[in-house]
C-alpha cells in the first residue's frame, strides 16, 4: 500500500507528502484564491506520470547498454472543458541524448507504456495517451 497526505497551509496552499517523506507544495493561482507559490495538482499528476515513465525508460536503456547521456520527457495534456476537468488526452515526448539507437528508445517507451509504468496504466483508463520519441546528439557526441 502506498500512502500520501496533504496538509492545508493557508488559502489554497497545501503541502503533500508521501511515504518517502519528501514534500511537494501545491497552490492555486491568485485568481483562484491562491498565492501561486506551488504547482497545481494537475501539473503534479503529469509530473508523476513523466517521472514514472522516465525512470522506466532510463533503466531499460541502461540495461540495453545504450550510450544515453541524457533524457527529457515532456508532457502536454488536453482537459475536459467542464468539471471535472480531467485529462482527456496526454501526449508524452521522449528525447534521449547521446548515441542512442532510435529503435531501442522506441522499444523502451513501449515497454514502459505497456508493462512497467503504473501511473500510465492508471491514467490510460481515462485519458488517451500518445507518445513520440527522438534522439538528439549529447554533449560528447556534438564535440
Amino acid at each position: 500500500m502506498t500512502n500520501a497526505s496533504a496538509t492545508w497551509v493557508e488559502d489554497m496552499m497545501f503541502v503533500a507528502q508521501g511515504d518517502s517523506g519528501h514534500a511537494i507544495v501545491m497552490d492555486a493561482s491568485e485568481s483562484a484564491g491562491g498565492h501561486d507559490l506551488g504547482s497545481r495538482p494537475m501539473e503534479v499528476l503529469l509530473m508523476g506520470l513523466i517521472g514514472c515513465t522516465a525512470m522506466d525508460v532510463i533503466s531499460i536503456l541502461k540495461k540495453k547498454r545504450q550510450p544515453v547521456e541524457g533524457l527529457k520527457v515532456f508532457a502536454s495534456g488536453d482537459r475536459n472543458s467542464e468539471n471535472p476537468m480531467y485529462f482527456t488526452h496526454i501526449h508524452l515526448e521522449y528525447v534521449a541524448y547521446g548515441r542512442v539507437d532510435a529503435q531501442a528508445l522506441a522499444r523502451a517507451v513501449e515497454l514502459s507504456e505497456t508493462k512497467y509504468c503504473g501511473a500510465s496504466a492508471t491514467l490510460k483508463g481515462v485519458a488517451k495517451i500518445t507518445t513520440s520519441s527522438r534522439v538528439e546528439p549529447g554533449p560528447t557526441a556534438a564535440a
